[in-house]
């Protein structure tokens, strides 16, 4: 058998033990598949005319990365047109964006951005301050966290919203005082009312922004993404790509059950399982059973300080039990946001119930604070833990002043993502990123990992430094455990013959580098179905 490529490096890298250090720097491609491991005898025996010798002097070649938890389509089309407002530190610094943004506008243009941190507020977050900014603008900011809207009174205004609008889940357009909607929406079903009114963007347009940044993400080092969503337009987007091209990333979707839905839409998503392109494709599916500690729609067993936190998203749980049980029996696993410490509660006992389905493990997204006796129950049950470290290091202070860890408290606080702890009981652990919610750069979230603190924040303190974990755990949880996550721990997530091709190609081993210069190892190449991407230094994600 002659290979259609041959990678050729300083070393191969597992993230486990079994590659020994000088064992083996050099393997053969075939049709996508690796067919051989091993030294230059690779190149005497499956070498032809027709074979690729790609040589990386001094490089490791380690199994692809895959980011357990993103958004890739809804991502990409914000941040081709809307606002980032991540920079923004103050509510003068979100305007001042907003200003510049409007003054290229014609009159009557929605201004839409993402990534508001509602901290610039001080306080209950309010549109009343983009009408006395700037009269009339139709201002529509996604939060941070993307489960909130802050939107301008003009915007109430074109919508009609009127505060006594219900849903079907715990979404809500929160009231002042005055029973007038503050501009404060809340979760899913009613920022709908909002993001219905944005305007259309033509599925090519959409494909172009989306096949941008999952270029860019590529030269990161991924070569997978887990989406955790398939809502229009994402079946047109990926065959948009695939009609001209081929997309930079493999795409797992698991499309969202919407709250408190019934057995018509759960048929229908079931169904979604059938849908695939070259390298997307559905598998599974996704519950929020709960919101966010953030906007004080998280389930934990105890309220917050404001008497909020305290209940689930779907207002009938016995309904998600049954929606769980239903994909469960026809073999599809799910994934379950679940911030609090309640919801967590419950979906282990949901899991208990039902069973492990045929495709691969129940994952449990997020788990932001858990107490003790929580732990020993993923490993148990066999439920992946999937975790985003740049939440815990990006997203909260070390002194406890930010907006989450106030509501929450102390105590809880301290049982925040724990990477160390789910790991020393026995959890397969898969991390992620939540992009565009926090940073794609894988590089930098496994840093992060192993700093509990931003890379490039020398200065700053950990948030949990107990929770820190080796270089090893951190990729493994990118490749092995998003391969385990998928139920495709005999494909992807490590080489070896037999194994798909998705490989990374580091221009150093990473775990001979400090944390820091892991978050700046060059890229060399992606390899995905057995397709080699090579990369410049100066790729880099828009966020």
């Amino acid at each position: 058998m002659i290979a259609d490529h041959i990678l050729r490096a300083a070393g191969i890298e597992n993230f486990d033990d079994t590659c020994e250090p000088g064992a083996a720097h050099a393997l053969a491609i075939k049709d996508g598949t690796i067919i051989a491991v091993g030294g230059d005898e690779i190149l005497d025996h499956l070498h032809g005319h027709d074979t690729v010798l790609h040589e990386f002097p001094g490089a490791t070649i380690t199994p692809g990365l895959t980011d357990a938890h993103a958004h890739p389509v809804w991502g990409s089309i914000e941040i081709g047109g809307g606002l980032d407002l991540g920079s923004a530190r103050t509510l003068d610094e979100a305007c001042a964006v907003i200003g510049q943004r409007l003054h290229r506008l014609p009159e009557g243009a929605w201004i839409t951005g993402f990534n508001l941190d509602i901290n610039v507020f001080g306080g209950d977050p309010t549109g009343a301050v983009f009408e006395e900014r700037f009269p009339g603008a139709l201002i529509s900011l996604m939060t941070r966290d993307a489960h909130a809207l802050v939107v301008s009174p003009a915007v109430v205004d074109e919508v009609g919203l009127t505060g006594d609008e219900t849903f079907d889940d715990a979404s809500q357009v929160v009231v002042g005082a005055d029973g007038k909607p503050t501009g404060f929406i809340v979760e899913l079903q009613a920022m709908a009312l909002i993001l219905d009114h944005y305007p259309d963007i033509p599925v090519d347009t959409a494909a172009g922004y989306v096949a941008h940044q999952l270029r860019l993400l590529a030269a990161t080092g991924l070569t997978g993404l887990h989406a955790l969503d398939f809502t229009d337009p994402s079946e047109a987007v990926y065959r948009e790509i695939e009609a001209t091209g081929e997309l930079p990333l493999r795409v797992r979707c698991s499309p969202l059950v919407p709250a408190d839905s019934g057995r018509g839409v759960w048929e229908t998503i079931a169904a979604q399982q059938s849908l695939a392109g070259r390298r997307w494709s559905v598998e599974g599916v996704k519950f929020m059973l709960d919101g966010t500690a953030d906007n004080g729609s998280a389930w934990f067993e105890h309220p917050d300080v404001f008497g909020q936190n305290q209940k689930p998203l779907w207002k009938d749980v016995g309904a998600y039990r049954d929606a769980v049980r239903f994909f469960t029996e026809r073999g599809i696993p799910t994934a379950t946001h679940a911030i609090g410490d309640q919801a967590v509660r419950f979906a282990l006992d949901v899991i208990e119930e039902v069973g492990r389905p045929e495709a691969g493990p129940h994952r449990i997204e997020h788990i932001e604070s858990i107490p003790d006796d929580l732990l020993d129950r993923f490993a148990a049950l066999g439920v992946v833990a999937s975790l985003q470290p740049v939440h815990g290091t990006r997203m909260t202070n070390p002194d406890q002043s930010d907006n989450w860890s106030h509501r929450i408290g102390p105590e809880r606080v301290a049982h925040g993502w724990r990477t160390r702890d789910l790991i020393d009981h026995g959890a397969v652990v898969a991390l992620g990123s939540d992009w565009p919610i926090g940073l794609g750069d894988p590089r930098v979230a496994l840093a992060d990992a192993q700093l509990r603190r931003p890379v490039d924040a020398p200065a700053a303190a950990p948030v949990q430094p107990d929770q820190r974990i080796t270089a090893r755990e951190a990729y493994a949880g990118m490749t092995q455990a998003t391969a385990f996550a998928a139920g495709a721990q005999r494909r992807l997530g490590h080489i070896a013959p037999g194994y798909l091709a998705d490989l990374t190609v580091f221009a150093d081993n990473p775990l001979a580098l400090s944390p820091e210069q892991q978050a700046v190892n060059p890229v060399l190449a992606t390899v995905v179905d057995g397709d080699v991407l090579l990369h410049t230094p100066n790729e880099a994600p828009t966020k």
